[in-house]
């Protein structure tokens, strides 16, 4: 199943018309289907694509000889009859790059045209305590480590996402407020674009929450699910919503901050500035504050350590017996209930899927919070709502991210095609 990605046309924009409309769609058309199964036929995707089978020849011979897809072997159907030559989506040669920059990492998840993995990685990095220059420095630096890699790999990217806790212009590439990250008005697809030096290839910057729950949508443990809310468990707390399959995304592109509905008017101050916020209660912060104070975030002269260390000392502590753990992760638990009872009392989700540390800490925490939300939905008899982990871990924005690349480059096949150089003959 697939979801409809962010428009990418300005705003007032006019659309293509004639032949090279035309043709950009019925390739999108046969691409998509192409992305949905893993092989297919050309009779097979006419009858998907209601196409004539003689233009569906056509537009596989442009794809095959830019090699953007590839022949997978015969398909037999019945006892009698010609033999189906099956295509699969391939285009090894063309990379998307996916990444995520959070507060105390920088995640990569490159693949090429058919989702195979180029390079994966994540790297503990200060980027709260870093400043927006340094913390885009480093993240330029990454992303020309990953360009590299893919390039040794045989795949030159041709775009680039990068997903961040916070509200973005997604039409202009600019980063308006990241609390967490002490961010404001940052144009980071401009800033990222410049020092990759590949003024080409598109950079593009999404919320992280909303990348994740593509990610989740299209190959996680609730794929399919029309549906879904997803919930990052980070040191903020983001979510992204799928309604009828689409990404709800607001008016402004900024839906989804769940982690700053107030739901302790006498609790903490946020790092939005407001108080007593929901991620100041489920936060990963909140989580590290209360089961092992000695360390917390911010703490002086401490280095960052990776969350997924943070995340692995709890867990044994849990697995032990350790009674403040133990304590810290039913509370936490609990607030995880009640703010997940808001969100299906508005939206009617089937699926909460929780992700980063939330999913890692699943089997101690989703017990607590089903009970709260079960004992707070107001259509809870009827409304078949649950919590589930997440499988993608926290990878799953930059995984979005790269997802996110492949869809606009299948959306609008022609700009990359055109770009690409043919074959020289034999």
């Amino acid at each position: 199943m697939t979801y409809k990605p962010p428009r990418t046309r300005p705003p007032g924009g006019a659309p293509p018309a004639g032949a090279a409309a035309l043709r950009r769609a019925n390739l999108s058309l046969v691409l998509r289907k192409l992305r949905e199964h893993a092989s297919l036929s050309r009779a097979h995707i006419a009858e998907a694509t209601g196409l004539h089978r003689a233009t569906v020849s056509n537009l596989m011979a442009e794809l095959l000889e830019r090699r953007l897809v590839r022949e997978v072997g015969v398909e037999h159907v019945g006892a009698i009859g010609r033999p189906r030559r099956a295509v699969a989506l391939h285009g090894a040669h063309v990379g998307a790059l996916g990444m995520e920059i959070n507060v105390d990492y920088i995640a990569v998840h490159g693949t090429d045209l058919s989702g195979r993995a180029l390079v994966e990685r994540r790297v503990a990095y200060d980027a709260m305590g870093s400043g927006p220059d340094r913390a885009v420095r480093r993240l330029g630096l990454v992303a020309k480590e990953s360009v590299e890699a893919m390039r040794r790999a045989g795949a030159a990217p041709a775009g680039v996402a990068v997903a961040v806790p916070g509200l973005v212009d997604v039409a202009r590439g600019i980063v308006t407020l990241a609390p967490n990250l002490y961010w404001h008005d940052v144009p980071l697809a401009d800033q990222l674009a410049t020092m990759l030096g590949t003024p080409a290839v598109p950079v593009r910057v999404e919320n992280d929450a909303n990348l994740a729950a593509l990610a989740e949508y299209t190959s996680g443990v609730a794929a399919g699910t029309p549906y879904l809310v997803y919930l990052t468990g980070e040191v903020g707390v983001g979510g992204g919503i799928i309604l009828g399959g689409e990404l709800l995304r607001g008016a402004d592109g900024f839906s989804g901050e769940v982690g700053h509905l107030q739901v302790d008017p006498n609790g903490a101050r946020c790092g939005c500035g407001r108080v007593g916020c929901w991620e100041t209660k489920v936060g990963l912060a909140a989580l590290v504050g209360a089961a092992m104070p000695e360390q917390a975030y911010g703490l002086p002269g401490r280095p960052v350590p990776d969350p997924g260390e943070r995340v692995a000392d709890i867990a044994r502590g849990l697995a032990a017996g350790d009674r403040r753990m133990t304590m810290a992760v039913a509370q936490v638990g609990e607030w995880l209930g009640l703010g997940g009872s808001i969100l299906a009392n508005l939206f009617n989700p089937r699926v909460i899927v929780i992700g980063g540390y939330f999913a890692s800490l699943a089997e101690w925490l989703l017990p607590h919070a089903q009970d709260q939300l079960q004992r707070l939905m107001v259509a809870a008899p009827a409304a078949q709502c649950r919590f589930v982990a997440s499988t993608l871990g926290f990878g799953a924005a930059s995984r979005g991210a790269a997802s996110m690349v492949v869809s606009h480059l299948i959306d609008d096949p022609t700009t990359l095609m055109d770009a690409l150089p043919r074959p020289a003959p034999r």
